[in-house]
C-alpha cells in the first residue's frame, strides 16, 4: 500500500478551509441583511402603527399647526398616480421586451436592452425633472399626469428587463411547434410565449408598481401636492410619499406622527400585493 500523499492532504484541507469561509461569510452577510431589515420594519411598526386610526385613514389633512386629520386625498391619488402610470408602463416595457426578444436585432436588441439597464440607475429626482422639463413646464401647471409620466419612465426599464428574462426562458421548442402547426409570429407570442411566461411577468410588474410606489423626489416636480380631494389628473394631486416628505420635515409633532403612520401604510400595501401576488402565482402554478 502506498504512503498518502501529503500535498493531496495539504490541497484538501485548503479547499475545506476556503469552503468554510466563505458559507461563513455569505450567512454572515445574510444575517447583517436580515437584522437591517427587520430593524427598518420593527421601527417603522413601532413609530407608526400606533399612529394609525380610522380618522387617520378616511379624513383630510388639517391645517398647520392643528392637531388631527388624515391622509384619505393622498392615498386615493397615490393609486390614481400609479395606475395612469402602469396603464403607460406596462404596454410599452412589454413590447419593447417582445420586440427585442421574439424579433431579435443584435445591435438594436442589445443597445435597447443596455439602456434599460442604465435607466434602472437614474436617481428618481433626475427622472422628476425630465418630467417636469417634459409636461409641467409646456402645459404651465403641475398635475396628477406629469406625476404619472415619472413614474412610468421608472417602471419601463424594470419591466422590460424582467419582462425579457422571463420570454428567455421559455423554450424555443414551443415557439417551433406553434410554428410549425402554420400559426403566425404574432398568435404564437400571444397564445404560447405570453401565457407560459404569465407568473415571471406579474411579478415584474410588481415589482416595478412598488418601487415607483415610494418614490417621493419625482412628485416634488410634478404631482406637487394638494391638501384638498382632487381626482382630477390634470391638476395637482396629493400622493403618499409626498406627504411622507411635507410632514416629516415640517416643524409639527403631530405631522411627524403622521409621517411615520403613511410610512407604516405604504409598507403594508407593498407588503399586501407582493404576498397577494405570490399567493396568486402559487395558485395558478398549483392548477
Amino acid at each position: 500500500m502506498s504512503a498518502p500523499n501529503p500535498a493531496l492532504g495539504l490541497r484538501y484541507f485548503r479547499r475545506k478551509a476556503i469552503e468554510r469561509l466563505a458559507v461563513g461569510g455569505m450567512l454572515l452577510c445574510a444575517g447583517i441583511t436580515i437584522f437591517f431589515l427587520v430593524t427598518i420594519l420593527g421601527y417603522v411598526l413601532y413609530r407608526g402603527a400606533t399612529a394609525i386610526d380610522w380618522e387617520f385613514l378616511t379624513s383630510l389633512p388639517l391645517p398647520p399647526g392643528e392637531t388631527g386629520g388624515g391622509i384619505a386625498n393622498a392615498l386615493i391619488g397615490s393609486a390614481l398616480v400609479v395606475a395612469c402610470a402602469a396603464m403607460m408602463a406596462v404596454p410599452i416595457g412589454l413590447g419593447a421586451a417582445v420586440f427585442v426578444n421574439e424579433f431579435p436585432s443584435a445591435g438594436l436588441g442589445r443597445f435597447v436592452r443596455f439602456l434599460a439597464e442604465v435607466m434602472t440607475g437614474v436617481p428618481s429626482i433626475v427622472v422628476g425633472l425630465f418630467a417636469y422639463a417634459l409636461i409641467v413646464r409646456p402645459f404651465g401647471s403641475f398635475s396628477g399626469f406629469s406625476g404619472s409620466v415619472a413614474y412610468a419612465f421608472i417602471m419601463i426599464p424594470i419591466i422590460l428587463i424582467s419582462a425579457h428574462e422571463a420570454f428567455r426562458l421559455v423554450p424555443d421548442s414551443l415557439r417551433e411547434a406553434s410554428l410549425a402547426l402554420g400559426i403566425s409570429k404574432w398568435r404564437t407570442i400571444m397564445r404560447v410565449v405570453l401565457p407560459v411566461s404569465s407568473r415571471a411577468l406579474l411579478t415584474g410588474v410588481v415589482l416595478a408598481v412598488s418601487r415607483a410606489l415610494g418614490e417621493a423626489a419625482p412628485m416634488l416636480f410634478t404631482a406637487f401636492g394638494n391638501p384638498y380631494w382632487s381626482l382630477n389628473l390634470g391638476k395637482p394631486i396629493a400622493t403618499v410619499p409626498l406627504l411622507i416628505y411635507t410632514y416629516a420635515t415640517a416643524p409639527y409633532e403631530d405631522w411627524h406622527r403622521k409621517a411615520w403612520a403613511a410610512s407604516f401604510i405604504l409598507l403594508v400595501v407593498v407588503l399586501i400585493t407582493s404576498v397577494l401576488t405570490r399567493a396568486f402565482l402559487r395558485g395558478k402554478s398549483n392548477e
